[in-house]
């Protein structure tokens, strides 16, 4: 497969379709040191919890926050669990993500990675936050973004859950990590490593870190051929390794039909699951990832 400008047109199609009547976000400004000019916006409960959760939220290639906080649709959620939502906006690279310089798969490198972290970081200071209930999601380059803070910030995030992405690193050293500046192989399915060997970038993105990894949850469809479905299983290594739990059982039509949970050890650290016939992207099912969150 190619890569090329059509997806993001099917992005901006899909946008339109998922749209709904929301309250319009509050933008945040003078959050911190911003390098890649990221814009922020948050949506806050109507009574914020005395130690309010955190849900970082990150928009597809070619989206906005405001796009994203429409997808995701966390707002009855956030009223109930009182959470605070952070959607947040990159302006470069076709509106995609950093998952491929040095800076931003380096912890405290400086890149969007960076960026994002201060983001939470603010808004655990400024609203009294859960600094151990931070949680981060995201579809296609959004999940390719969850994928790098875990590992890069491991003692940021207590867990992710995204859909269409692939591992951390999967994209390092690409001239860019859009559709039309990225080097296709990631994408196309053809970087294949050992559990082991992604582990080892990972840790290497954050080398002073030794405690635990972020429980994770991945998504993927099967008919994908844009991210391609492979980066699923690459993720699925990487995260099995790091978290030490292995493949248990499938768990058919669940969290609905066609959609298989695959678990790992108990299940409560780490679940993959396979979308049988969904393309590029899987949409996402905010029950689940709340569920996970332990915020549903």
């Amino acid at each position: 497969m190619v890569l090329s400008t059509r997806p993001l047109n099917v992005l901006t199609l899909f946008w339109s379709l998922s749209s709904r009547a929301h309250a319009a976000l509050t933008t945040v400004t003078g959050w911190g040191d911003n390098p890649t000019r990221l814009t922020m916006a948050i949506s806050l409960p109507a009574n914020v919890a005395e130690r309010p959760a955190v849900v970082l939220a990150l928009h597809t290639c070619g989206g906005t926050g405001q796009q994203y906080y429409q997808m995701a649709n966390y707002d009855s959620y956030a009223a109930r669990e009182d959470f605070i939502a952070i959607y947040p906006s990159t302006p470069n690279d076709s509106n995609c993500w950093d998952v491929a310089s040095k800076a931003s798969l380096t912890h405290d490198g400086g890149g969007d990675s960076t960026s994002l972290v201060r983001m939470v970081k603010y808004v655990i200071d400024k609203y009294n936050g859960d600094p151990t209930k931070v949680y981060v999601t995201g579809a296609s380059s959004g999940c390719m973004m969850t994928n790098v803070l875990m590992a890069a910030y491991p003692d940021v995030f207590a867990a992710g859950s995204c859909y269409s992405g692939v591992p951390a690193n999967c994209l390092a050293g690409s001239p860019g990590s859009s559709p039309v500046s990225a080097d296709p192989t990631c994408a196309n399915g053809q970087n294949i490593k050992s559990g082991e060997e992604w582990a080892a970038l990972a840790k290497a993105m954050y080398p002073r870190y030794s405690g635990n990894y972020p429980r994770m949850q991945t998504i993927h469809g099967t008919a994908d051929s844009f991210v391609h479905y492979k980066n699923f299983g690459e993720q699925l290594k990487l995260w099995s390794t790091l978290l030490d739990v292995e493949f248990t059982r499938n768990v058919t039509d669940t969290p609905q039909r066609g959609y298989t949970t695959m678990v790992y050890g108990d299940g409560t650290q780490m679940v993959g699951i396979s979308a049988a016939g969904v393309g590029h992207i899987v949409p996402p099912i905010p029950a689940l990832d709340m569920a996970w969150f332990g915020l549903g």
